[in-house]
């Protein structure tokens, strides 16, 4: 009997076990919102991808600016310690102002004196070219190298496709052509006014984006932000100082070698050596090897001297010039700089390169002041 009535009232309870009309328009409600929030979540996020490719089109048209901008902000840096050494002595509008002329007239003269001679001897180079190319095939040792590796390589042929690859036609049509050419010295000359311009701004300007950047900062947290700022900062200006310093070094020492061992166009060789030493690792190196083998059209002999030479100082710079100059300047150790350097040539090219290694002491830095003192508070 129990058994029977608990049956019948199980049926009879069942049917009333529906979902009233009020909680069916909650759920459906529920459902609706959810699908609106999915909704906007979805719209949101394409609108935010959208700003983002609109960000970075802005940030690749604004490249070369944005080149110009870091560029002079690292000369700017790289004055600032003599500037604030003569401020010590003077205003300092009036030490800008002395820094900032030197630099002006340290330019106009490469302008007034190097950059013609430069331009000459590179035109010499390019006109002259197929007759270094005969003058190498008529000499004794290039043909007693051709008949030795006869019915293996034909060394005329692979003189005949340089000569024809490197004809000044060849050289013109490289770079888009002779308006190509003028319009890249334009730009050349344009953008060099412009770095100028920034660097005299950020020179007179630099303490005060310093405190402005300071205010972003809370006031409890303040001192030690701007002591880190002011380390990272000096080791930058040392940088640039030691940097430019090597490659003073170098184009100064290869302009009095190649004089003395009658290499062609000392000049430009010369240029070259400094302008690629300010590429970290891999400019002394690069510059070395196309020096060797413009050395080599005059004579095999020249070449092997000059080979000579930049093996030697090229161990001297890494052992003896570098350490003292680039460890006082910013101390960061050998395997830091090698992997920085080949990690930013790798990303940026040749900036990424050159900002390497201050990004890598910044690193080290904000590390010694920041990271290793709450560790050690732990």
């Amino acid at each position: 009997m129990f058994k029977r009535h608990s049956a019948s009232s199980s049926k009879a309870i069942a049917p009333q076990a529906k979902v009233s009309p009020e909680i069916q328009s909650v759920t459906q409600g529920s459902e609706t919102y959810s699908q609106i929030n999915a909704f906007k979540i979805g719209l949101l996020g394409g609108l935010g991808v959208l700003v983002a490719l609109v960000i970075g089109g802005l940030v690749t048209q604004l490249g070369t600016v944005l080149i110009y901008v870091g560029v002079a902000l690292f000369i700017a840096l790289g004055l600032d310690p003599l500037v604030s050494r003569l401020a010590r002595k003077m205003p300092r509008p009036l030490a800008i102002t002395i820094v900032f002329g030197v630099v002006v007239l340290i330019l106009a003269g490469l302008l007034l004196t190097i950059i013609p001679i430069i331009v000459t001897q590179t035109s010499n180079l390019i006109t002259n070219f197929p007759t270094y190319i005969t003058n190498l095939q008529n000499s004794d040792w290039f043909k007693g190298l051709e008949s030795q590796l006869s019915g293996v390589v034909s060394i005329d042929d692979v003189v005949k496709n340089l000569q024809s690859f490197l004809s000044p036609d060849k050289v013109l049509s490289l770079g888009g052509g002779l308006l190509a050419v003028g319009a890249g010295v334009a730009s050349g000359v344009t953008g060099s006014v412009i770095v100028l311009i920034l660097t005299l701004y950020f020179l007179a300007s630099l303490r005060s984006m310093k405190r402005v950047t300071y205010r972003f900062v809370p006031a409890t947290k303040r001192a030690n932000f701007a002591e880190i700022t002011e380390q990272i900062t000096q080791a930058v200006g040392r940088y640039v100082v030691g940097q430019l310093a090597l490659a003073l070094v170098n184009g100064i020492l290869s302009f009095i070698f190649l004089t003395i061992i009658g290499a062609p166009l000392p000049v430009l060789l010369a240029f070259i050596a400094f302008l690629l030493s300010l590429i970290p690792l891999v400019g002394t190196v690069t510059g070395s090897a196309i020096i060797v083998l413009v050395c080599f059209l005059a004579s095999p002999l020249t070449a092997l001297v000059a080979a000579i030479y930049y093996l030697v100082y090229m161990q001297v710079e890494a052992y003896f010039l570098s350490p003292r100059i680039m460890n006082r300047a910013v101390s960061v150790p050998g395997s830091v700089v090698v992997i920085g350097a080949v990690a930013g040539g790798t990303i940026a090219g040749v900036l990424g390169a050159l900002v390497a290694i201050p990004i890598a002491a910044s690193a080290i830095i904000i590390i010694e002041k920041v990271v290793f003192p709450k560790q050690d508070a732990k």
